[in-house]
């Protein structure tokens, strides 16, 4: 058993592995971000890695590669399970029991159930003292798109909205820029790096004619997939979304809960881990009622637009009981520059984990 002197060490670490795996923001997918850092025998870090994308040599190659010889009766930390099974690249667990390494310290297990303990229990058998769920609950949110793609095959999906204190996303004749400050509005460049695709509805496409793109940095690749919500599917070839043969859109009409289910699934299919809701009331409404959220993100300005036809942040059909309304968990309130962003965790009645 690790001593309490060991523990705290062990949380230090995989913390370092932690920021380590942050290094691989929006360029891993499918694949989730791993960090990885080998201790030497007198203590001292003698190796770091993190996984740059998906068919490169992952976390645990690269801290060993450069720990080398010094990895010898040492011990790697990752915030993930290491892999065990052959994909683009050999499995992990033969080059960790080759190294020569002591001990193993890992954040969380394997999400698929197919996998998850069989690496660990493999390294077990073949003489390495295994410690498994350090910092598990941060090495989890950091992959949560990656543990929900996993295990239910669809995108983890999130609803951001910018909007005023009394909930308007838009004037009447839709002018809706800018809602919210720089500080926020760089928070979503950072959140459109992360996802694989960015869903906006029809109207929204026509109105304000977005690209949907990284922008910060402006050379981002690969860039997220467009999808468009829309029952009519006639738009105008001179629009933004489709001017880039390279990268068509996506148009997706779901009009119920079973065929917004079946339209997540197909989006997994195509290896969308992390999927961003971007407006408008509509598309907010539809997806919140059929139950496929699971984050919501709303970015409060500190302004009050006024006007009975100001557009809501969220339309659909007018509930006649508050009892209606649906209850986030979940929730957190920060601050970004000037406004407020509030996150929850919406009911979701087709979750599986």
């Amino acid at each position: 058993m690790p001593t309490p002197e060991q523990k705290n060490t062990d949380r230090q670490m995989m913390r370092r592995a932690l920021r380590l795996a942050r290094r691989g923001w929006g360029r891993t997918s499918p694949n989730p971000m791993v960090g990885a850092l080998v201790l030497g025998r007198a203590g001292q870090i003698v190796g770091r890695g993190f996984h740059r994308q998906a068919g490169q040599p992952h976390a645990e190659i690269n801290a060993l590669r450069e720990a080398g010889r010094q990895a010898d009766g040492g011990t790697l930390y990752v915030t993930l399970e290491p892999c065990s099974t052959h994909g683009r690249t050999p499995p992990c667990t033969e080059a960790i029991a080759r190294a020569g390494l002591r001990r193993l310290v890992v954040g969380t297990e394997d999400p698929n159930p197919k996998h998850a303990g069989r690496g660990l229990a493999w390294l077990r058998e073949r003489g390495l003292e295994v410690e498994s769920g350090i910092e598990e609950e941060s090495c989890r949110r950091l992959n949560q798109a990656f543990f929900c793609w996993i295990r239910e095959q669809r995108p983890f999906t999130i609803l951001k909205l910018a909007l005023t204190l009394d909930g308007r996303i838009a004037t009447v004749a839709g002018d809706s820029k800018w809602i919210t400050g720089e500080a926020a509005r760089k928070r979503v460049q950072k959140l459109r790096q992360w996802c694989d695709a960015i869903m906006v509805g029809g109207e929204t496409v026509r109105r304000d004619n977005p690209r949907l793109t990284v922008r910060t940095p402006p050379d981002w690749s690969p860039q997220p997939l467009p999808v468009i919500y829309s029952h009519n599917p006639d738009f105008s070839p001179d629009l933004n979304l489709f001017s880039n043969p390279r990268r068509p859109p996506l148009v997706v009409a779901p009009d119920s809960p079973a065929a917004w289910r079946q339209t997540m699934r197909e989006l997994g299919a195509r290896q969308i881990t992390a999927l961003l809701l971007e407006g408008g009331g509509e598309l907010a409404a539809a997806a919140l009622q059929a139950g496929v959220v699971d984050l919501a993100m709303f970015f409060v300005a500190p302004k009050i637009l006024g006007g009975r036809n100001s557009r809501p942040a969220v339309g659909g059909a007018d509930p006649t009981r508050l009892a209606e309304a649906l209850q986030l968990s979940d929730m957190a309130v920060e601050r970004v520059g000037c406004d407020l962003l509030i996150t929850g965790t919406p009911p979701h009645v087709h979750r599986t984990d």
